[in-house]
């Protein structure tokens, strides 16, 4: 994916740095978008007024549904007793409470009905949970007969079961009671209370075409949801109209929840081009396969339907691709991945389901239609609750995501193994968990990585990044934002990085997850008052969204430069007192000691070498007691002492320093270019036997050459031991970050060539 266009009026280089100015319409960082999310009030303020209680609103509807309903489910009749189904589709009676009941556990159900009223001949339809997920039209349409005939005759005072060999037994149903509607029933209900008031929060938080579609997907998940809570309770029949309402409403859901989909796809994270024409052919087909599917005109229509949902899952994800193209917003490519996971395990589960209705088992067809369905929609629930929670997810909600992904492959394995090799249950269930764990073991990291995981820094390298900035935001206040971006744009490889002149209150993740926004620290008192905030979009090159894990990471980056910068400046402090107090220490008792010497001196000669003594310690005095030093001001100095010292040896000095900038020595590399400097020109005093010194400094795009060359006798300086003078060279460079090195010149003498690449980086 990197080597996507990029969009129209992108900027060419979009990891570069830079103030926000006018951009153009289409530029990643639209400014409206920049002060919509800086000019935001505290999040609490979006849930006063009306939005608050509607919300309160929406949530006592939602509550007073529930119970309604499991009320409703609760007083509806049924008879105490539980059923199986054989190889040849008859329904067994497995167990009972009922005394009367009892003596005809394990026989086989022939029929059911009322006296004076023909029977209702039983089978396994009576128990099937979901016309929708029953392939033969014509078992369909038997399938919803069967089930209002049986909840008419659950209404009446007894019902007559007639069993195998003619024994007949009537029974009075009783309600189900609260108590006897199970424990998934309310595991179920609460998923979709839970799935309905995310829809209702997400809606009521941001209004927008986009969060009404996720609302509409929410909604109708959860209808689906209190579907299959109710089918789960089903001892023979769906209670009341529900028989009848279950296929049009599960049909319903499944293709608004499509075209809802789709409609997304193509307005976020960016409208592609024609969306409108999209969203309403997607909407436009799905109402027209429905009505023509509810409506029964529609053959083979259970295949239309699955086809649908696969083609519309496709179009989603290419939508997402051409999304990207556009505008490689993370989301995107997040989303494609799960659109590609769903569609998968939806084309797995169609072909257990029909696979397994080829076998024309009735067992078979009864579990596959039971279950897949069941982990399917508990599936699809548990995406759409994390979608608005992307990034702000913690560990706990990405493993649930990711093991509720593989409890729906590993359940669409097993009715896969039971429908098209006959397996037993034992051994399909083992064989799917073996090979669904294994695919959890060898994908999960790898997914994590993909979807919600970065690109890190090491640990060694961080720190020396953060004291590098210190450093050099010491040295440079105004710089602080462009240090900041440069160490951020490593760290998380964002498509774009801008300073903007407003300030951000906090480290804070914002637009979905797309966009990372801090204020930058005002680390010393040099720096500029204005607030500027550093706003980072689209990490890991487009790849992933940002996390509220980022957020933490930025916000403890930013809190360790700022204690770096303050240990650097209390250790500076420390250093220049100590200078100070070293220095007038040197400056009156040395010092004074010398011109004592000087006046008492008993020849010229000493005399003036005393003199010279004491124009030296004056000279390191005064660099120990200045903060820094002009490079302007020290080549001054050196060419001053050095050519006093050269003239006296009777040595021609030859001078020639350039450099781009006019920088500032530290009292560290001060120290040692002096040093440096003063001892090759004592070695070439004391052992060349030169006329001729040269002395050539050049500094540019902060890189020091410096080369000292004689045209003495001295020859293989490979050869040379190097005791404390050549050895305090080499250590001194080595501080300042360089190399050192002595070569033969021709005819005569010795080059000591001193290399510094990056001057600025050291102290």
């Amino acid at each position: 994916m990197d080597s996507s266009p990029r969009p129209h009026g992108a900027p060419a280089d979009t990891h570069s740095t830079r103030r926000r100015r006018n951009s153009s319409p289409d530029s990643l960082l639209d400014s409206r978008l920049i002060e919509q999310t800086l000019g935001r009030v505290e999040h609490l303020a979006r849930w006063m007024g009306w939005r608050l209680r509607l919300l309160v609103v929406a949530a006592l509807l939602g509550c007073l549904g529930v119970l309604l309903f499991s009320r409703w489910m609760a007083n509806t009749p049924e008879l105490a007793a539980e059923w199986r189904t054989n190889a040849v589709g008859q329904l067994i009676l497995a167990s009972t409470t009922d005394p009367a009941l009892r003596p005809h556990v394990g026989r086989v159900l022939v029929s059911l009905g009322r006296p004076g009223r023909p029977p209702l001949t039983a089978d396994s339809l009576a128990i099937a949970p979901s016309a929708r997920w029953i392939i033969d039209d014509i078992d369909r349409a038997r399938q919803q007969h069967v089930h209002g005939q049986i909840d008419i005759l659950l209404n009446q005072p007894s019902v007559r079961l007639t069993f195998a060999g003619g024994t007949v037994v009537d029974v009075e149903p009783h309600p189900r009671g609260l108590a006897s509607l199970g424990a998934l029933y309310w595991l179920l209900m609460a998923l979709a209370l839970v799935v309905y008031m995310v829809g209702m929060v997400v809606v009521l938080a941001s209004p927008s075409m986009r969060t009404l579609l996720y609302a509409a997907m929410c909604s109708s998940q959860a209808g689906n949801l209190v579907f299959i809570a109710a089918e789960s309770t089903i001892v023979l029949g769906l209670p009341g109209h529900l028989s009848q309402l279950e296929l049009p409403l599960r049909v319903a859901f499944d293709l608004v929840t499509c075209a809802a989909i789709v409609h997304a796809a193509a307005l976020h994270p960016r409208k592609v081009p024609g969306f409108r024409p999209i969203a309403v052919c997607a909407w436009a087909a799905m109402g027209l396969l429905g009505v023509a599917a509810i409506s029964g005109h529609l053959p083979e229509g259970w295949w239309w339907l699955q086809g649908a949902v696969a083609v519309m899952g496709i179009v989603t994800v290419a939508l997402l691709v051409w999304s990207y193209r556009l505008l490689r917003h993370p989301f995107a490519i997040v989303m494609r991945r799960f659109g590609l996971m769903a569609v998968s395990t939806w084309i797995l589960l169609t072909c257990a389901v029909a696979l397994a209705s080829a076998d024309r088992v009735p067992s078979v067809q009864l579990q596959v239609a039971e279950i897949g369905p069941v982990i399917w929609y508990v599936f699809l629930a548990s995406l759409l609750l994390l979608m608005p929670f992307l990034s702000k997810s913690q560990q706990v909600m990405r493993e649930f995501s990711l093991l509720a992904a593989i409890s729906t492959v590993a359940t669409s394995l097993d009715l896969l193994f039971v429908a098209v090799f006959s397996f037993g249950q034992f051994a399909s269930v083992t064989l799917a968990l073996f090979l669904s764990l294994g695919l959890y073991a060898g994908t999960r990291q790898w997914i994590l990585n993909r979807v919600l995981s970065r690109n890190m820094l090491t640990t060694e390298r961080m720190f020396e990044k953060l004291y590098r900035i210190a450093r050099e935001v010491e040295a440079h206040p105004d710089r602080t934002s462009t240090l900041l971006v440069q160490l951020l744009q490593e760290l998380f490889e964002p498509l774009e990085a801008v300073v903007v002149e407003k300030r951000s209150p906090t480290v804070r993740v914002v637009s979905d997850g797309s966009t990372l926004m801090l204020p930058v620290p005002a680390l010393t008192d040099k720096q500029a008052s204005a607030p500027t905030s550093i706003v980072l979009r689209f990490a890991n090159r487009g790849q992933r969204l940002f996390t509220s894990d980022d957020a933490r990471l930025t916000d403890r980056i930013v809190e360790q430069l700022c204690r770096a910068v303050a240990f650097d400046r209390a250790v500076e402090q420390g250093r220049s007192e100590e200078r100070l107090r070293i220095a007038q220490d040197l400056h009156d008792d040395i010092g004074a000691r010398l011109l004592t010497l000087m006046y008492k001196a008993q020849s010229p000669e000493m005399e003036d070498y005393v003199r010279h003594t004491l124009q030296d310690l004056k000279t390191l005095t005064r660099g120990l007691a200045a903060p820094n030093h002009p490079l302007s001001h020290a080549e001054g100095e050196w060419k001053a002492d050095l050519t006093q010292r050269l003239t006296a040896a009777q040595i021609q000095l030859g001078w020639n320093l350039t450099f781009d900038r006019d920088v500032s020595l530290t009292v560290v590399q001060w120290s040692g270019l002096t040093r440096v400097l003063r001892e090759l020109v004592s070695n070439a005093i004391a052992h060349a036997g030169a006329t001729v010194l040269d002395i050539e400094f050049h500094l540019a795009d902060d890189r020091l050459d410096l080369s000292v060359t004689d045209n003495g006798h001295g020859r293989n300086p490979r050869a040379w031991a190097h005791g404390l003078g050549l050895g305090g060279v080499r250590k001194r460079v080595k501080q300042l970050g360089g190399e050192v090195e002595w070569r033969e010149v021709m005819p005569r003498g010795i080059c000591c060539q001193v290399v510094i690449p990056r001057l600025s980086e050291r102290p």
